[in-house]
């Protein structure tokens, strides 16, 4: 919520970022609210080629800080013009259609309506495609049934891995799975087995921890999140971590353990 501390801190890990190649970043306008689009656009505007900002609807922040659902028809709609006005763009590249279930998990019920209003917006060619966030693989074949589902985002890292049978099912589609917490959001990954195999890597745990998602399924896009130079160059270089079988073997263990607990 609100104003980053350091804003210009914030131009400059978004401008370093595309420097160094990367082409994906993720974001909403509920975000802040505004702020986050507002800052992109600020650092990068106009976007250079083959840069995709993905974006998403469903829920809003109102002054208490809450999470709340908004997902009538005119919210959804509301929430595109937002989105394009901040982003200063014509069309969003993708727009994710996040569920709001209990809190940042999953949470039975149709998505159908919404889907079908952001189809809509596709046909006006306000939006290009059309993803998902914080959905069963039920609603995701329900989406299906209405439109293309260029991408999925759901929580997954390696300690909460309930969306394993979901990532094979969408690379055997060629569907990109996009998780969130990648690094365990509020409460971040740790783990006496992470630490002892980042230790024989010299890397840090959480560059590890991002290295064993690449790893996991070739489907998987990274969007961990950071405010400073340093830990984007940290999370780059994760890219570059080799794992051998061994490693991911003690890795995958991790949430066996936490299972049991």
């Amino acid at each position: 919520m609100g104003a980053p501390r350091d804003p210009d801190g914030a131009i400059a890990v978004l401008r370093e970022a595309v420097a160094a190649g990367v082409n994906h970043i993720d974001t909403s306008d509920f975000y802040g609210p505004h702020v986050t689009n507002q800052i992109i656009r600020q650092a990068l505007h106009p976007y250079p080629k083959g840069l995709v900002i993905v974006t998403k609807l469903g829920g809003r922040r109102p002054p208490d800080k809450s999470w709340q659902p908004a997902t009538s028809r005119e919210e959804l709609i509301a929430g595109v013009h937002d989105n394009l006005r901040n982003l200063g763009v014509d069309a969003l590249d993708i727009v994710n259609y996040r569920f709001m279930g209990s809190g940042h998990g999953l949470g039975e019920g149709s998505i159908a309506e919404q889907v079908t209003v952001l189809a809509e917006l596709r046909e006006k060619g306000l939006i290009r495609h059309i993803g998902l966030s914080s959905v069963t693989a039920a609603q995701v074949a329900e989406a299906q049934a209405i439109t293309d589902v260029v991408c999925v985002q759901n929580n997954y890292n390696l300690a909460h891995r309930d969306d394993d049978l979901l990532i094979d099912d969408l690379a055997r589609q060629g569907i990109p799975y996009v998780p969130f917490f990648p690094l365990g959001g509020f409460s971040p990954l740790q783990s006496s087995t992470l630490s002892a195999v980042a230790g024989r890597l010299e890397a840090t745990p959480m560059q590890v921890a991002l290295a064993w998602l690449l790893h996991r399924s070739p489907n998987i896009l990274l969007i961990p999140g950071t405010s400073s130079l340093a830990h984007l160059r940290e999370n780059l270089a994760a890219g570059r971590l080799t794992l051998s079988s061994q490693a991911l073997a003690e890795l995958d263990g991790i949430a066996r353990a936490a299972a049991v607990v």
